[in-house]
């Protein structure tokens, strides 16, 4: 990174006695604002310190001297010094003299928005939020500057305080080509952004510190008419946005809405519920924790969903070390509370117990490209992890085993079970020799398999899932075919082809004859008839034990059957899909 900061011109507008001080100062070039308040010790703040620069109080006289030396101050109360930077904020008593001043430092750092630079580069508008003194100013500057020189847009900055391209008439070069226009008064920011648009054809709007609902509403009107927004706001995180009236229109406008009986039962919330309003004025939203450490949430419209259905965001969290490099990593977000920020570490819970795979490190990994064995080319996937875990019967315990899941657990597999029938599962995990182990101890399990229904009614079994880092799957009904389904998507095996034996041993109960004829007679229909020419078949009249088990295997097929007729010459038609 490259810094100018010019600080000298700063030092010159100070007390002589202060100025050599700070000159002598072995962390001058850290310095970020010197306080001088009538009657009280001047004081010098740095990044991790503060300390006092003399025992001698701050006298009028010497109040006087600092403001003869600067620019006049505006309706904000703010000064700057010509073709620098820094900024000089004035308090003032009920008379309006000057009493105190914020000598600020301003400074042009080049290579400040690394972390963010494909964003820029998408042409999306972008919101900086985050504390005073993180650092918001001096990245929309560098974005003025990549957006006007690198990118060759037409960029106009709105810079209502000078404190973007500097005190003066001519422009401070730290924003490159990009054009300033300035601001009379605060109050009238709103009308010259709006100025901006229909004078100057810009591509890109730059706004610094947007506080009140004019200004939220004419960023909105500039976003709907095809121009690039860049800008800052006042609040920490998008969740402050969202509970600020003023500011919330800036992430699309929070609305009560009432819902119907049906929609309530089928969401498991109350009847009034809050929801966006409209499409956010900014599509991305990045929250600056530190200086080196940014949150960035590439879709405000999602994370403001999100957080609006109670739940928390995932979104990017990069950080930038020593060497410039950049890491883009995703935190597990709390359940519950909220913490310094959306995903941060501070908001991770202690673990519940000694967790593996992706629940150790909390980000998902892509899945190695599964390869079939030279000489097996015509065996299915599924049969050869069916034959591996014939091997693990034999040969494997699977409570020392560590073989690794689809998202690195170790194998075998505990799966609590929540509303689905432990026998049917014992029965398919049997019959298919899937390496899982069913558990009656939520923490001690790696996935919770249950009932959809079940879960949608159950909030305190997802409140417990979400603390533990569990992932639930969920599956429709408790019967066979959607058992066996559920299993194959937490063990990431492939559907298997249905005429395999063993699989449809899932649907026998007694393993006669004629349920094997049954079956087969199903089977045969749905792939030479139902599926190939979509035509309806029935088949021949059954038991009521026999129909149940053609039932699940055209569920298998994800096919829908009827029974019809009457006994004893009831039978099934299975229907294309």
């Amino acid at each position: 990174m490259t810094i100018t900061e010019d600080l000298q011109k700063l030092l010159d507008i100070l007390p002589q006695d202060l100025k050599q001080k700070l000159e002598n100062h072995p962390q001058c070039n850290n310095l970020v604002e010197v306080i001088l308040d009538l009657g009280r010790r001047p004081e010098a703040r740095f990044p991790h310190e503060a300390e006092y620069l003399s025992e001698t109080p701050v006298t009028q006289l010497q109040i006087d001297d600092c403001i003869q030396r600067v620019g006049t101050f505006g309706g904000d109360n703010r000064a700057g010094i010509e073709q620098t930077l820094h900024r000089i904020s004035a308090i003032r008593n009920r008379s309006g003299k000057i009493i105190g001043l914020t000598c600020r430092v301003g400074r042009a750092v080049f290579g400040t928005i690394g972390m963010i630079r494909d964003l820029v580069e998408t042409g999306r508008s972008i919101l900086m939020l985050g504390r005073p003194g993180v650092g918001k100013t001096t990245a929309l500057r560098e974005i003025a500057r990549v957006l006007a020189d690198d990118l060759n847009k037409r960029v106009v900055i709105i810079d209502t305080s000078n404190e973007i391209a500097g005190d003066g008439d001519v422009a401070h070069p730290a924003i490159g080509r990009a054009r300033r226009m300035q601001v009379a008064k605060p109050e009238l920011q709103h009308q010259v952004m709006i100025e901006a648009v229909e004078n100057h054809m810009p591509e890109v709007i730059v706004i610094d510190e947007i506080g009140t609902e004019l200004e939220a509403l004419a960023a909105r009107t500039i976003a709907e008419r095809g121009v690039q927004l860049v800008g800052t706001a006042h609040g920490n995180q998008i969740e402050n946005l969202i509970k600020n009236p003023t500011l919330s229109d800036l992430v699309g406008g929070i609305q009560a809405v009432t819902l119907g009986d049906d929609e309530a039962r089928r969401r498991g919330s109350q009847k009034t519920v809050l929801e966006r309003k409209a499409p956010p004025t900014f599509e991305i939203a990045v929250e600056m924790t530190e200086r080196q450490r940014w949150v960035v949430h590439e879709s405000v419209a999602d994370t403001v969903d999100t957080l609006l259905r109670g739940r928390q965001p995932n979104p990017q969290t990069r950080m930038v070390d020593e060497k410039g490099k950049v890491s883009i990593t995703r935190q597990l977000s709390l359940v519950n509370g909220r913490g310094n920020g959306l995903g941060s570490e501070q908001n991770s819970l202690p673990a519940v117990k000694q967790v593996n795979g992706w629940r150790a490190s909390g980000q998902m990994v892509a899945l190695p490209p599964l390869s079939v064995e030279a000489g097996r080319g015509s065996q299915s996937e599924f049969d050869r992890l069916l034959d591996e875990s014939f091997n693990y019967g034999d040969t494997v315990d699977f409570r020392s085993s560590k073989l690794a899941g689809p998202n690195g657990e170790d194998l075998p597999l505990h799966i609590y079970p929540y509303g689905v029938s432990r026998h049917q599962l014992e029965q398919v995990v049997g019959v298919l020799s899937l390496p899982v182990v069913l558990t009656k101890d939520l923490d001690s399990s790696d996935a919770i398999l249950a009932l959809r229904s079940h879960v949608k009614n159950h909030a305190k079994l997802r409140q417990m899932a979400k603390a533990r880092h569990i992932p639930i799957h969920m599956i429709k009904s408790s019967t066979i075919p959607q058992i066996s389904r559920g299993l194959r998507r937490l063990l990431n095996i492939d559907e298997p082809d249905i005429g395999d034996d063993k699989e449809l041993q899932l649907f026998l109960h007694s393993g006669s004859d004629d349920e094997m004829d049954a079956l087969e007679e199903a089977r045969l229909a749905v792939e030479q008839i139902v599926i190939p020419k979509g035509q309806p078949v029935e088949l021949l009249p059954r038991s009521p034990q026999v129909r149940k088990m053609q039932h699940e295997l055209v569920e298998h097929y994800r096919l829908k059957s009827n029974s019809f007729g009457e006994e004893p010459n009831r039978r099934l038609r299975i229907y294309p899909a």
